[in-house]
Parts: C-alpha cells; structure tokens; sequence
C-alpha cells in the first residue's frame, strides 16, 4: 500500500487502541516505519482535552470538612463515618485519550490555605488500567475515593486555585500542564474556602513556612488566619502526592 493508505489504517487502528506493535504487526511493516505515523497522527489531532469525553472523576472522602456551600446535586463526601482528612484533597479526573486509552490528571488540593500543592499527568493508560489507578492514587486513605461530577472538581481545584491566589500563594508549576483536563471554568466557586471561611495554614514537608506565614501576614494581617507548625508531615503521608506506576 502507499504511504497515504498506510497512514489512513494506522490512524484506524490506532483509534481502536491499538499499540504501536500491534499496528505494525497488523500491517506487515515494521514498527520503525509505524512509529513517525503515530507521531504525525497525533500531531494533528486539535481537539483540546477539555471537550473529550469525561471517563470519570474522583475525590477524597470527607473533602468538605471544614468547608462550606449552598448543596448542590452530586455533591457527596462519601459514607458517614469515613476518616476524615479536613483541608487536604486529592482530586482526580480522566478523559478518553483514544478508542481504548484514557488520559489521567490528578491535584493536590490545600483547600484551607495553600491551593493547589502538586499535581500529576497528563498520564494515558489502556482503559483496563483505570479502575487500578484510581485504587493506587487514593491509597493514602482510609476509605473510597468518592466519584462526582466534573462540576464539583471545578470548583474544589479552580477555586482553591483563586483562594489562594488572593492569600499570595501560586499553584505548583505543574498544575499547567494538568489544568486542561477539567474544563473551562469562569468562577467563582460555590464553596467557601479556609477552616470555616479564615486561612488555616498546617505546615507540609516541603514547606517553607517563616515564607508561608510572612505571605499569609501581608494579605491578611496577623491575627487573620491560623496556623499549625513545627510538627512535620512524614513523606508518602497525606501530603505527598501518589506517584503512577509505569
């Protein structure tokens, strides 16, 4: 076949989900010759990440301790009773990347202070590999993470984002990269960020915190938010976000 019909199969298969290998397997060609085609195929694929469809979306249980909203369809923290982590949420979100692979971002949400701590991804996996991701991203939990609509994803990451923008704290640099997968959002969001509504800041393991609290006292004044330091998380604990595998 020529190099126009080679490419229009290469882009069938690989819309199936099909691995590189596989492809040049199918075809009768070698996975040298496979491998530019997929680059270039991907290349010209412009539809943005934030209009692919929406494979599902996680949260950490007991997300809204010490947060306030007006309720909202979907908006559940999970099963009474759950360990409860207040101010520290993990979020996740996968869209469909191609017919059989799904792409993965995941944030670290301060969502008393500090905003967005870290954040994962994009990270494309086989569709099958989700449920196992999902598991190992939440570990650190005692209990399920808790699946929600997009909705609510916007406005615990977006929002935590703007709160702490306005304290004068930015989101990691890798938020960027992981922003797209959970749409457009204008704000503001629904939920009242901080420890019932002030600045609660817990000292994490990669802090600095004499800069945390000498930020938090040009934005909002000594005596204007809380504070708890010197007793430093463990690495791998709640603070630290899950590392994927392969």
């Amino acid at each position: 076949m020529d190099d126009t019909d080679l490419t229009q199969r290469v882009r069938e298969l690989r819309a199936k989900g099909s691995s590189p290998k596989e492809i040049a397997r199918a075809l009768g060609v070698s996975p040298g010759k496979v491998a530019p085609l997929i680059r270039a195929i991907a290349a010209t694929d412009t539809t943005p990440i934030a209009e692919r469809e929406l494979v599902g979306c996680w949260v950490s249980p007991g997300w809204q301790d010490g947060l306030s909203f007006d309720p909202r369809p979907g908006w559940s923290d999970g099963e009474p009773g759950e360990a409860r982590v207040g101010g520290i949420v993990s979020v996740l979100v996968a869209r469909q990347e191609l017919r059989h692979r799904v792409s993965v971002c995941g944030y670290l949400v301060d969502t008393f202070c500090l905003g967005v701590k870290n954040a994962i991804g994009p990270t494309v996996m086989d569709h099958h590999g989700v449920h196992g991701f999902v598991s190992q991203y939440f570990t650190a939990y005692h209990a399920s993470p808790v699946e929600v609509p997009l909705e609510l994803a916007q406005h615990l990451v977006f929002g935590a984002v703007d709160y702490a923008r306005n304290l004068g704290f930015e989101p990691h640099p890798d938020f960027g990269a992981a922003a797209g997968h959970l749409g457009s959002w204008a704000g503001p969001s629904a939920i009242v960020f901080g420890r019932g509504g002030k600045p609660f800041y817990v000292e994490g393991p990669y802090d600095d915190p004499s800069a945390v609290m000498k930020t938090l006292e040009r934005s909002v004044g000594r005596g204007n938010f809380h504070f708890l330091v010197g007793v430093r998380q463990q690495a791998g604990g709640l603070y630290s976000l899950p590392v994927p595998l392969g």
